[in-house]
């Protein structure tokens, strides 16, 4: 079982050590992170994995409010997978929204890119 200190926490998640400390203290971890003799954090690879989900979720804009809602379903454990799935769901309308929007973005910038390089190509 890995037991990593924050500062390696922080390198392997790619976030800092503020942004861990924040995640527990505002309870978007699943558990308490174990505590070593001298008081130290010790992160496990569950808590890594969870950590990646939140830097997941956070990533394509979940909301704070929703992470948060969605930790407390999954640490509530068994039995509310259907309000767990239906946040996951909504979340991932609005991802698919904001990736086609991106995409018509991306199809225009292409467009001229193409134009400005048919341009220089006639010009040489």
């Amino acid at each position: 079982m890995t037991e990593l200190t924050i500062a390696q926490a922080a390198e392997q998640t790619g976030l800092t050590t503020h942004t861990l400390r924040y995640y527990e203290r505002d309870g978007l971890m699943l558990a308490s992170v174990d505590r070593s003799s001298s008081g130290h954090r010790r992160y496990s690879d569950r808590d890594l994995t969870w950590i990646a989900m939140i830097t997941r979720l956070r990533s394509t804009g979940m909301p704070m409010r929703d992470v948060r809602r969605y930790a407390a379903l999954v640490r509530q454990g068994d039995g509310n997978e259907a309000e767990r799935l239906e946040l996951l769901k909504a979340h991932r309308e609005r991802v698919e929204r904001q990736l086609s929007e991106v995409t018509g973005h991306l199809r225009a910038i292409d467009h001229k890119i193409g134009i400005y390089e048919g341009r220089l190509e006639q010009a040489s």
